[in-house]
């Protein structure tokens, strides 16, 4: 008699369970160490917000992320806004869309080493650690991207309304976290095409109003995050540029985050699609990462605005990981026949077969080391370009009760640098808001609205700390003529000047 399986030992033979541990762990590592850039000072300064100020400011700004900031709220009201709190969300995200990209391989390659590899490949991609280490929606899209596709499958087997429920689910929150993954839509509608040409099953022909109608429930409640997003693009996209053919042709480079990553993905996907085993599983998981990716590029190419980057196209990264194992376990398996062929025993053969299929997914691993190690470091997440906790540091050394501080509002609002060394002041350090006709909470905005008279907003300080955007000599020549002039009037040149390698940051006395 067999002896029984302990629950932990049963737990540790789960396809999605060591994929799982590997992006926590790379995930996890460093979480800290970044410094907060401009987009994840957004969300300190919008989930940290009243529940009804978070409202108001979504019907001006930034409501595309409204679902991701509801959600940061609750977090922060019991774990904090320190960085590390703020980016586990995504750390977990990250972790489960490892676990869904491992079942879904499973799923379409039937095959162990397929599941545990590509989960194991999708930890690979620096840009996937880039985001499990940042505070902001991606990785919950990803997430549930990557958990949409995987309830497909399971309902494409038996579509059951009980099985379309979760589908629905996924895509609902990947709507509501970014609307530009129901573009994954494209690439589930060839895949549904593929699974009926192969299946030809009679019952199958129910899919064809049953997977129309899932989309339909799961985009109803995104309907007012388009509606209000609609209102919001050209303040919040007009950055992007409309993108090439070249830049289409190397998109999977610049997704993936390194060069030789992305070729050891593209060797897998064509062994997969070459060797025998599943090859419409792969054609599957291939149009699933691709046709995305295509039609966000054509609309961006053919419409006012464009989407075209790639931190919105994340969540076709899970598809290229599950395209990836299956060129694994096509390899595995190939091996494994060729062996048998050959008289050896079946362990010897497994033996054999697992040295190539260990090389595979060693050769992508070891090319992202040097890239694993650059999205931990300081400045990774903003280049050094924007030095709010430098800035926060100097100021804080510096402080006297009663100081006052300037810093970029208006049209260079985008930088983010007032909210930004906010974020990193001690609660004992609040200099007096100069030039600032209204807080962002009463703007209803993510940052400050500047007086339009510089003179009635100048407040009383003796002392008053000048934040500029770039590295200058001159920090009063780099702000509004109008602001400027009234701080030569009643303050003279800087004391001292300070570049910080993305801002400059000066300390103004007022004329005796």
């Amino acid at each position: 008699m067999r002896p029984a399986v302990r629950p932990v030992g049963r737990l540790l033979g789960q396809v999605w369970v060591w994929p799982t541990v590997a992006m926590l762990v790379v995930g996890g590592y460093r979480l800290g160490t970044p410094d907060m850039w401009r987009d994840e000072i957004a969300t300190a300064t919008v989930a940290t917000r009243s529940l009804d100020d978070l409202l108001r400011l979504l019907q001006h700004v930034d409501a595309s992320n409204g679902a991701y900031y509801l959600l940061m709220h609750g977090w922060t009201a019991v774990f904090g806004d320190s960085p590390v709190s703020l980016r586990i969300p995504s750390v977990l995200a990250m972790a489960a869309a490892a676990a869904f990209v491992a079942l879904t391989a499973r799923r379409l390659f039937g095959s162990r080493v397929a599941a545990v590899g590509a989960g194991l490949l999708f930890a690979v991609p620096p840009q996937i650690v880039r985001y499990a280490q940042e505070a902001r929606s991606y990785a919950l899209v990803t997430c549930a991207v990557a958990a949409a596709s995987y309830f497909l499958l399971r309902a494409l087997e038996r579509p059951t309304w009980r099985r379309w429920a979760p589908y629905c689910v996924a895509m609902a929150l990947a709507g509501a976290g970014h609307l530009i993954s129901f573009s994954t839509v494209v690439g589930q509608v060839a895949l549904l095409a593929l699974h009926l040409w192969r299946t030809r099953a009679e019952a199958d022909r129910r899919l064809l109003w049953h997977y129309p109608l899932a989309v339909v429930v799961a985009a109803l409640p995104v309907l007012p995050v388009v509606l209000l997003g609609s209102r919001q693009s050209d303040r919040q996209l007009g950055w992007i540029p409309v993108p090439s053919m070249r830049g289409l042709a190397r998109f999977g480079e610049h997704l993936l985050g390194v060069d030789q990553v992305f070729y050891a993905f593209a060797l897998l996907a064509v062994l997969a699609l070459a060797l025998p085993g599943r090859r419409v599983a792969a054609w599957q998981a291939l149009l699933l990462a691709e046709l995305p990716v295509v039609a966000v590029w054509l609309v961006s190419r053919l419409s006012d605005t464009s989407y075209f980057i790639e931190r919105y196209l994340l969540f076709t990264v899970p598809a290229w990981a599950v395209l990836a194992g299956g060129g694994l376990g096509a390899v595995y398996g190939a091996v494994v026949a060729l062996a048998r062929r050959l008289g050896r025993e079946p362990r010897q053969a497994v033996v054999l077969a697992g040295l190539p299929a260990v090389v595979l997914l060693a050769v992508p691993t070891v090319a992202a080391l040097p890239k694993q190690s650059s999205v931990r470091y300081v400045g990774s997440h903003n280049g050094s370009a924007e030095p709010f906790k430098a800035a926060a540091r100097e100021i804080s050394a510096g402080y006297r009760a009663g100081d006052g501080m300037a810093a970029p509002l208006g049209d260079q609002s985008w930088a983010m640098a007032w909210p930004g060394v906010s974020y990193y002041l001690p609660s004992g350090v609040r200099p007096h808001p100069v030039f600032v006709a209204q807080s962002a909470d009463d703007a209803e905005d993510l940052t400050p609205t500047p007086c339009p008279q510089p003179e009635s907003c100048l407040g009383g300080a003796s002392r008053i700390w000048l934040v500029v955007l770039g590295d200058t000599l001159d920090p009063l020549g780099a702000m509004p003529a109008a602001q400027a002039q009234v701080l030569r009037a009643q303050y003279g040149a800087p004391d001292r000047v300070t570049p910080l390698g993305g801002l400059t940051l000066a300390l103004l006395d007022r004329n005796a």
